[in-house]
């Protein structure tokens, strides 16, 4: 009845919005994959069904790249864009530029999200955004070669990744030079940090800050875990992985020239396209274990309204049908964007587009969060001192245990300027 009630409201709300004034909205996307595109159809769905006309924002690809960009607009309170989408690590950041929708947007329709999700987004009781996708770290794997070289199921432990990346690359570098055993995202930015903090969880290194703000990052468990992915360098991974983005990665995978990848949900649906070299070849698992068990960063964008949008009703408006079930569904079977609303997890036109959505539910849905939370306006701070060490041990600058005991240090001068 409740889900009934919210589709009935959202509709309603759609329904008002056509017969007011038609304004245009500025939405900012990203660009990563399928982004750009699907948001476009998505923004142009709306705009058919309300009158209103919709101009995409782009913004670049990479995390901290756009959080910079943004940072400057919203800063200035400028009104030129109506519509972020923000990182699930922001709403803490960013909250005070931002429409509480607690109120504005049904109860019902916030509800339908997954709980976490919407406490990520929940800033000392204001709702800062609305759900739009979530995402956790997955390990990509070749069928074909796996068969080839003997092995049956996906590595369970890094030790298997390394040993299968290694005898697989081997024989593959005899006909190919530029093969890799494993590709991931090493470019000392946000996802170096995801990626990492996958490394120090798995191998029982703690979340670099605990819940409660302390800082826990300097310990033998997380010193091993960096030393295991400088290993990796130069040996089943490429010289050039330490500037590695998501879409460097997704690119030498997807050309045939990788046996394993680290990457997110989105890379599965362009993993099967018509110019994939890799297409129904494609395998996905967890992410391996380093002794503590498996772990996936939680990843994820949302939708937020700024506070000095001139178009708050419509930008709300936007917001609600993008965040809703029927687009959330659109871009799952198009683009492999993993829903934020529990119900489509049991979609059968979603699961048969991404057969591991039901598998590794799982995966999804107990993903470490980033210390985003207890460290608040500080988190970039953090995270960049996180990624910048994990950086200079990859690079061969610093072993794993002097890099976590100054990393520490360098934790405790931001949190004494208060987080």
């Amino acid at each position: 009845m409740k889900k009934v009630i919210a589709i009935i409201g959202l509709t309603a709300a759609i329904a008002a919005n056509s017969q007011a004034a038609a304004v245009t909205v500025t939405l900012a996307c990203g660009a990563v994959g399928q982004e750009l595109e699907l948001c476009k159809a998505g923004a142009d769905r709306w705009a058919a069904k309300t009158g209103n006309s919709v101009k995409i924002f782009e913004s670049p690809n990479l995390t901290n790249d756009r959080l910079g960009l943004y940072q400057q607009q919203l800063a200035a309170k400028s009104s030129d864009i109506d519509v972020y989408q923000l990182d699930v690590v922001w709403p803490g950041l960013l909250a005070q530029h931002f429409v509480d929708l607690k109120g504005k947007v049904p109860a019902a329709e916030v509800n339908a999200h997954f709980k976490g999700i919407v406490a990520a987004n929940t800033v000392n009781g204001k709702l800062v955004a609305m759900p739009w996708f979530t995402d956790a770290g997955l390990l990509y794997y070749r069928t074909d070669l796996m068969t080839k070289y003997g092995y049956k199921t996906a590595p369970k432990t890094w030790a298997e990744l390394a040993a299968m990346a290694k005898k697989i690359q081997t024989g593959e570098q005899k006909t190919n030079k530029s093969f890799a055993g494993y590709v991931w995202q090493g470019k000392n930015y946000e996802g170096l940090t995801c990626d990492a903090l996958e490394w120090v969880v798995s191998f029982g290194g703690g979340t670099i800050v605990d819940d409660k703000g302390a800082i826990t990052i300097n310990n033998a468990k997380a010193a091993a875990a960096l030393d295991a992915a400088a290993s990796w360098v130069k040996n089943i991974s490429p010289a050039g992985v330490t500037t590695y983005g998501e879409e460097e990665a997704r690119g030498i995978f997807q050309s045939g020239n990788a046996a394993f990848m680290r990457n997110w949900p989105y890379a599965w649906a362009l993993g099967q396209g018509d110019d994939s070299k890799v297409k129904g070849k494609i395998g996905v698992a967890p992410l391996p274990s380093g002794g503590a068990g498996n772990a996936a960063t939680l990843g994820g964008w949302q939708l937020g309204v700024s506070t000095y949008s001139k178009n708050q009703a419509a930008a709300i408006s936007l917001v609600r049908y993008l965040a809703g079930p029927d687009e959330q569904k659109i871009r799952a079977i198009e683009g492999a964007y993993n829903p934020t609303i529990q119900a489509l997890y049991k979609d059968s036109a979603v699961l048969k587009a991404n057969p591991f959505f039901g598998s590794l539910l799982n995966v999804f849905t107990s993903a470490v969060a980033r210390p985003s939370g207890p460290t608040k306006s500080k988190y970039n701070q953090v995270s960049q001192a996180f990624s910048t060490a994990v950086s200079d041990v990859l690079n061969g600058k610093s072993k794993g245990a002097a890099a976590v005991a100054k990393l520490s240090t360098d934790l405790a001068r931001i949190k004494g300027r208060g987080w």
